[in-house]
């Protein structure tokens, strides 16, 4: 449920492994974590936005520059 919807995502492993340890890291729920996201979004599907995110989130830990 995000934000009061029943919502399928689909995600490869690594990008549900990701969301669960940014979720864990910042001490909050994976359903909260994606409604952040839902809500933060530009016009992209969910799916997508969720895997930008935990990219940027990727780079950011390793320190590589985004382009």
């Amino acid at each position: 449920m995000i934000a009061g919807h029943r919502t399928s995502i689909s995600l490869e492993d690594v990008f549900w492994d990701g969301l669960k340890r940014i979720a864990a890291e910042r001490k909050m729920t994976v359903p909260a974590l994606v409604a952040e996201i839902d809500v933060a979004r530009p016009r992209v599907n969910l799916s997508s936005a969720i895997r930008v995110y935990v990219y940027g989130c990727a780079l950011r830990q390793q320190d590589v520059p985004e382009r």
